[in-house]
């Protein structure tokens, strides 16, 4: 999580909102792993190309990747900001493990990765590896924590992120985050949705 650097914006990202929202995309898809070794310091409309160009590799938002290579009204911002959270919606709906599993090893390292996701370190490495297929409901849990890494990193780096499942947070009751991922956890169960909350409204505070 440290090849994100923008430190420029140019149209139309020259609005806050949709640069929020481009940033967003981009924390997320490096948290998936989805965009290899490419560095960004600068977001325009062509950086962004690139980007979805990476995305729609893994076969997520190949309708976005079209609709950007033709081109723009004069007046983008408005086909911009929905093209953004049309893309948004494919990316929360696209577990991708193998691009995911070498992220989040690498983040967490394979012990506290497989202690996240209720399964084994030995595990962890066979489905990386693709000596097994990933299960279902192993994906989505992966993929959940993809979710929230990318939330986080507009708000820590990859010290913060890594701690921050660990120190306990009122709004979860005292409890850390990694204390309700335990066992067979559901993405989609209210403890789940509880902390993706939390990681939401942290990264989004970070971006205002």
């Amino acid at each position: 999580m440290t090849r994100i650097h923008i430190t420029s914006t140019e149209t139309p990202f020259d609005s806050q909102r949709l640069a929020r929202l481009a940033v967003g995309l981009i924390a997320t898809a490096e948290a998936m792993g989805l965009l290899g070794e490419m560095e960004i310091d600068r977001l325009d409309l062509s950086t962004f190309r690139g980007i979805v160009d990476r995305i729609a590799s893994a076969g997520i938002g190949t309708e976005v990747q079209a609709a950007l290579s033709a081109p723009l009204a004069d007046d983008a911002a408005p086909e911009m900001d929905r093209l953004l959270r049309r893309l948004a919606v494919a990316m929360e709906e696209s577990p991708a493990p193998d691009h995911e599993w070498p992220s989040l090893d690498h983040l967490f390292g394979t012990e506290r990765l497989a202690q996240l996701l209720g399964i084994s370190p030995a595990s962890v490495r066979r489905y990386q590896s693709e000596a097994r297929p990933t299960p279902d409901a192993i994906a989505e849990r992966l993929h959940f924590l993809a979710q929230v890494v990318g939330d986080l990193a507009g708000a820590y780096n990859d010290f913060g992120i890594r701690r921050w499942f660990d120190r306990p947070r009122s709004t979860l009751d005292g409890k850390a985050p990694a204390a309700l991922l335990k066992g067979e956890w559901d993405p989609q169960g209210s403890d789940a949705g509880r902390i993706r909350d939390l990681a939401r409204s942290l990264g989004a505070s970070a971006a205002t």
